[in-house]
């Protein structure tokens, strides 16, 4: 059984940078996975997401130039590096890993593993 726990959540300032950490067990280095964030009263939308062996990224619009995902296999981690952080970047940012790509992607819905969350404010 998959298990992702986030961390490196917090509250910033706007302008500041975070880097959060996603810690994989129980075989996810076979999987897609991605950053997903929630804002108050809004659906989960996706972040960003790297594929099985790091080579390929995608990028919500919104983030694309400030955001970085990355992935270390060896240490079964995947991180999410936010530069230049504004108030709407805030948010519970959700770890997922996958299977289909797509999932991870935020193309099809049902991605099969989600960590709780981890929160991140940012103050104007």
């Amino acid at each position: 059984q998959v298990q992702l726990t986030e961390s490196g959540g917090g509250l910033v300032q706007a302008g500041d940078s975070l880097r959060l950490s996603c810690a994989a067990s129980g075989g996810a280095s076979s999987l897609y996975m991605g950053w997903f964030r929630q804002r108050s009263g809004e659906e989960r939308q996706f972040v960003a997401s790297i594929s099985r062996n790091g080579g390929m990224t995608y990028y919500a619009d919104s983030v694309k130039g400030r955001f970085t995902i990355s992935r270390d296999s060896a240490a079964n981690t995947v991180s999410l590096q936010m530069n230049a952080l504004a108030p709407e970047d805030t948010g519970v940012y959700y770890c997922a890993a996958d299977p289909i790509e797509e999932r991870v992607r935020g193309l099809l819905y049902g991605v099969d593993y989600w960590g709780k969350g981890t929160l991140v404010t940012v103050s104007s």
